[in-house]
């Protein structure tokens, strides 16, 4: 699992029919301190997540267990939408 900070949309008028119906976010990830990193990934949206949200995903078959995704080709799923996440008893970010 990752943390990432929602930061666009993702619009494909053309793609497999199985896919039909899933919103795709691009999701910048970021560190235990809520930093930006340099990796982006492509995420389904299972969770109706927005842009500016700190979001929680999932990768490889994990992101196939979300009742969204289950038996379709997705690689990266958006799980849950973050509110709040401490490191070492400090927290780091809050909604």
């Amino acid at each position: 699992m990752n943390l990432g900070k929602v930061v666009g949309t993702v619009v494909s008028t053309r793609k497999e029919s199985v896919l039909d119906g899933i919103r795709f976010l691009l999701v910048r990830l970021v560190d235990a301190d809520g930093r930006d990193t340099s990796s982006f990934v492509v995420s389904a949206d299972a969770m109706g997540a927005g842009v500016g949200e700190m979001v929680l995903t999932a990768a490889g078959s994990s992101a196939r267990q979300t009742s969204m995704t289950q038996n379709r080709p997705v690689d990266n799923v958006i799980m849950a939408i973050v509110d709040t996440w401490e490191v070492g008893g400090e927290t780091k970010y809050t909604k």
